[in-house]
């Protein structure tokens, strides 16, 4: 059987699948990261290069002690970037960088997604790779956790758009008929304990998280709210799962629910 550099070996086709997937985005993410970094980090030189001649006139050592402030944040963005690239193709955490995870959804996205426009790689890449990369940041982490701290959030377009019944605020509304993928979220709900709710916007979801109070979110959305739902849940980890769209965005979409199940079991204690 064949087994990922951490030595484990791939328990089902399908984490193999899921890992497949993730080796086909992290070179996009990679290659993003750094630029990214060498972006700013020179960015960051100008900032002391230019006001150098103008800053000798406050005192002599205030270019050198600016000088030094530069340096201290090149050499961390270069640290933070560095570590994050290893510890993306080694699969676990390195150069004690267990709080990576909240580096790249604060600082890396935004400047990833400026980098990509100017390269011409579409925002919908650049969020699917970052996705696939938070989410092997997260099981990087190595934790598990009780079953009833676990919510799986769905977006409201997974259910059926002719259902009369109304499951925001109560999922429980729904009759379970199979038109839609609720009716199997609700049997691994029931099957493993774990919390289930529906969002009908970013709001709703802040909402519901606050409610719930996760120790982990799995998420289901399309690439644009799954990248936004991580920035907004920070630090809540969550793991993204992309839905897929046969209509379309927004209407009557579906998930896996094999790869749902596969989470919850790897992330439940």
């Amino acid at each position: 059987m064949p087994k990922p550099r951490s030595g484990k070996p791939l328990r089902s086709p399908l984490e193999r699948e899921i890992r497949d997937s993730f080796q086909t985005r992290k070179r996009v993410f990679i290659g993003l990261i750094t630029g990214s970094s060498v972006f700013l980090c020179v960015f960051i030189a100008l900032l002391w290069v230019i006001p150098f001649v103008g800053l000798t006139t406050i005192h002599p050592l205030a270019p050198w002690i600016l000088g030094f402030i530069t340096a201290a944040l090149i050499l961390a963005i270069g640290w933070a970037a560095l570590a994050l690239v290893l510890n993306i193709l080694l699969g676990r955490p390195v150069l004690f960088a267990k709080r990576l995870r909240g580096v790249t959804v604060k600082l890396f996205l935004p400047l990833m997604t400026l980098l990509g426009r100017l390269v011409g790689i579409p925002k919908q890449t650049v969020r699917a790779s970052f996705i696939k990369v938070n989410n092997e940041l997260v099981r990087g982490e190595g934790h598990r956790y009780p079953a009833d701290r676990i919510l799986l959030l769905m977006p409201h377009c997974i259910q059926n758009s002719r259902c009369k019944f109304r499951l925001t605020y109560d999922i429980d509304n729904c009759k379970r008929c199979g038109e839609c993928a609720l009716a199997g979220l609700l049997d691994l709900r029931d099957k493993y304990g774990v919390k289930l709710a529906v969002a009908t916007g970013g709001t709703i979801a802040r909402r519901i998280v606050v409610q719930h109070r996760p120790k982990i979110i799995i998420a289901v959305a399309c690439e644009r709210d799954l990248a936004s739902g991580i920035q907004d849940t920070h630090p809540v980890p969550v793991y993204g799962i992309l839905n897929s769209r046969p209509f379309g965005p927004c209407l009557d979409t579906d998930v896996a629910l094999e790869q749902v199940e596969w989470a919850i079991k790897e992330f439940s204690a």
